[in-house]
């Protein structure tokens, strides 16, 4: 709804500013045309990112891992520099098929799916429904598998669903987010200290109205309950990263998780946020490679 008014984010007018833009290009693929950042080589490791970021949420750990990893950080439908796509492709079931289509087009099976928050539910939806997948290790980081409690809850369903049908609420979201304390205050609120690179990458997708647009349009239409109910039909190697200070999904969410998944291993990471992956990448990367049994190089290479 209101779709034509606010157009995604345009490369040319930041593309020189970007992390990793040498990394970046257009894939079409489900209808949809992809921004996508590769680096790397060797087993392909897929990064999604979660509700309202992008493939610059990856900006810190990106360079850690491609020494061993053929990496794929795409833009999620609405994102940033990726279209929304057809009609339902904001959804969970549209976004999982989403990536499934645009995997194919690279000729990629992922050997490791790392999703965070929302970006995790997509991953695990993904593993679930794609038997080539069946030995893809799945790691969330702080996953948004089971639905959330309390004002989360509320604000991811019936407000959003309100306010993704009000032609004025990504514009007036958009123009609120310019004033550098509510880009400040938002980033709090998760539990997480970006440093000024993050804030300002932060400040510029929700100063843009075609991002918000999408953005209330994912949350109006995302619908936990189905994973959330086939949860312990994952067959696959699990792991779970969780900032103890995460602020967005709560910790004790994790340990519901590895009840329903029982092969599930739970990794804290102490003094973190939500965004515990862009606060402190070094760690986040060191703590993947022990999990897929990676020892890690001395001094990792920029691709």
């Amino acid at each position: 709804m209101f779709d034509s008014l606010y157009p995604t984010m345009q490369w040319a007018q930041y593309a020189n500013r970007w992390p990793h833009a040498a990394c970046s290009q257009f894939v079409q693929a489900g209808g949809i045309r992809w921004h996508v950042q590769t680096m790397g080589e060797g087993p392909c490791l897929l990064l999604l990112h979660g509700t309202g970021s992008g493939s610059f949420s990856w900006r810190g750990l990106m360079p850690l891992l491609s020494p061993h990893f053929k990496i794929i950080a795409p833009d999620l439908p609405g994102h940033a520099f990726t279209s929304r796509g057809p009609e339902g492709s904001l959804s969970l079931a549209g976004m999982t098929e989403g990536i499934r289509a645009l995997m194919l087009q690279l000729n990629l099976t992922p050997a490791v799916i790392a999703g965070h928050s929302a970006g995790a539910a997509i991953a695990a939806n993904l593993v679930l429904q794609q038997r080539s997948l069946h030995a893809t290790r799945l790691i969330g980081l702080n996953p948004a598998w089971l639905p959330l409690p309390g004002l989360p809850s509320w604000i991811f369903g019936p407000a959003a669903k309100l306010a993704a049908i009000n032609p004025i609420s990504a514009w007036a979201t958009a123009k609120f987010a310019n004033r550098q304390s509510t880009i400040d205050k938002s980033i709090a609120q998760t539990g997480s200290k970006l440093d000024a690179e993050g804030m300002a990458l932060y400040q510029q997708v929700f100063s843009h109205s075609g991002h918000v647009h999408s953005v209330l349009n994912m949350m109006a239409a995302w619908q936990l309950s189905p994973l959330s109910s086939a949860l312990h039909q994952i067959k696959n190697p699990v792991d779970i990263l969780v900032g103890t200070e995460d602020a967005t999904v709560p910790p004790s969410m994790a340990d519901e998780a590895c009840k329903v998944i029982p092969q599930a291993c739970l990794h804290l990471q102490p003094k973190l946020g939500h965004l515990a992956h862009e606060e402190d990448p070094a760690g986040t990367a060191s703590l993947l490679l022990k999990i897929c049994n990676i020892a890690p190089l001395r001094q990792a290479s920029f691709v």
